[in-house]
């Protein structure tokens, strides 16, 4: 019996501190998001492999856009990889200028991310999406503060609709 409650002993003990090592060697998402917010490189783009489920997450900093009140948000683009499929959880990522997380816009596919700021805009260019015309841009102004829904212009009056959502988690 004394064997008995030595090994069950041990067990709890290792499995505690494989526990309270899982749990400290996870990066979380805030930690990746505030990493690429602090390196400042506007359209680098920096990819986090997670160890415990071999998921893979690309951050991509933007850069800083202004509203006529003189709010200033800074941007950065997330695509999320998972499954074994590699699906794609995609999301435009909203920060104050202090880096504190405001919200985003979550988007269907990759090639529905803004490329670029340009004029103080962000610029979504069709040149990825093939069912797309190349030709039509969309550009999504902050001027009155973080707009609570866009139209993403793909052909024609077709396109999509995107909302603006602060559901608090910065997760993928």
């Amino acid at each position: 019996m004394g064997k008995y409650r030595m090994t069950l002993r041990t067990i709890f003990t290792i499995l505690f501190f494989l526990t309270l090592a899982h749990a400290f060697g996870q990066v979380s998402d805030s930690d990746m998001q505030q990493k690429v917010l602090r390196q400042n490189k506007v359209g680098k783009t920096s990819r986090f492999i997670h160890q415990d489920d071999s998921t893979a997450t690309y951050l991509k900093y933007l850069g800083q856009i202004k509203s006529n009140k003189g709010d200033s948000y800074k941007i950065v683009t997330s695509t999320w990889i998972w499954g074994h499929s590699h699906r794609a959880t995609n999301r435009i990522l909203i920060f104050d200028s202090n880096n504190k997380y405001l919200g985003n816009y979550p988007v269907t596919m990759t090639y529905d991310l803004p490329d670029k700021i340009e004029g103080n805009k962000l610029v979504f260019l069709n040149t990825d999406n093939s069912d797309c015309d190349v030709k039509l841009v969309t550009e999504l102004s902050f001027s009155d503060g973080i707009p609570k829904e866009f139209f993403l212009k793909c052909k024609g009056d077709m396109g999509d609709v995107y909302s603006f959502s602060t559901d608090g988690s910065t997760s993928p």
